[in-house]
């Protein structure tokens, strides 16, 4: 009996986007407590082309080929033992574990949120890995409402959710930027500041005593400033920069508890117009490398997706 098939993305040999080859894939099977999802859209993370460049082969080894992508939205397509939660045809969006970026993908059930009615696949796809960074951000800052908290690289992927969650909890936010985005974080209720050389005195121009806490989404050497202007490294958390913890503050990394739970809390505040996603660009599947080099340029607002798939 042949093992049905079916195309997906994936690389043999860690590189540069060239490595990425459209291939004819195993089907994965869901075990217990997983699914199996007909994937109507990827999302692209930065993590992605970092881990199929081998810059995190250390800390996240392969086993090659394999197949790139966490961010998923489809419809379930099969249950795995003891699936009662979810039934066939539900429509879902969350993380996969075998890879995003193939027409089947297979996640554990607490990874996934139903996806509402009103919300499309792009923007589902483009969820999931912003959406829980950013509470997994903000959880050990201590927040409170009225305070003022600064984001570095507010107009990325993961930026832009982080300062509209912000924003929802009653927080000021200032998002650093290109000057090309700053009428877009405005648009999202953010103080545009200039990042690079500098940040620290642009920032005191809006905020003169500094602000409460900070967050580093774009990993570009600014902890040293986010320290000066919180005073206080115990509220500087960097997603993109392992040196924090050199400097005293903290890089936040891997999943936070109740993903679920943070997916269909997001999942509502997107449907009710509360958090806008801005999908910069959808590529289709076969076009993947395209959408690595756009990501790896630094220069995206919003999300990229592979859709439809």
């Amino acid at each position: 009996m042949h093992q049905r098939r079916c195309r997906a993305v994936a690389f043999s040999e860690y590189g540069t986007a060239d490595v990425l080859r459209m291939v004819d894939h195993a089907v994965p099977e869901p075990g217990p407590g997983q699914v199996r999802i007909a994937v109507r859209a990827a999302g692209v993370n930065p993590i992605d082309w970092k881990i199929r460049s081998g810059a995190m082969a250390d800390v996240m080894p392969l086993r090659l080929p394999a197949v790139p992508g966490v961010d998923v939205a489809g419809v379930v397509e099969h249950l795995g033992p003891g699936v009662t939660a979810l039934a066939v045809g539900d429509e879902v969006f969350g993380k996969a574990v075998s890879g995003s970026y193939a027409e089947l993908a297979v996640a554990n059930l607490d990874a996934l949120a139903a996806k509402p009615a009103a919300m499309s696949w792009e923007v589902a796809a483009a969820l999931p890995v912003a959406s829980t960074t950013a509470f997994h951000a903000f959880a050990p800052l201590g927040l409170s409402e009225g305070e003022t908290i600064l984001i570095d690289g507010a107009a990325g992927g993961v930026g832009s959710v982080a300062a509209q969650i912000a924003r929802h909890r009653g927080l000021t936010v200032i998002g650093t930027a290109s000057p090309h985005n700053h009428d877009y974080l405005r648009s999202l209720g953010v103080i545009p500041v200039a990042y690079g050389a500098g940040l620290a005195a642009g920032v005191r121009t809006v905020a003169a005593h500094g602000v409460d806490a900070a967050v580093d989404a774009a990993g570009q050497g600014s902890l040293r400033a986010l320290l000066e202007l919180t005073g206080n490294a115990d509220r500087v958390i960097s997603l993109a920069d392992p040196s924090a913890e050199s400097l005293g503050a903290r890089f936040v990394y891997g999943e936070p508890d109740d993903m679920s739970g943070i997916l269909t809390e997001v999942g509502a505040l997107v449907a009710a117009g509360a958090i806008t996603v801005l999908v910069a660009r959808t590529y289709p599947l076969a076009d993947a490398a395209a959408a690595h080099r756009d990501s790896q340029s630094g220069h995206v607002r919003g999300k990229l997706v592979l859709a439809p798939i």
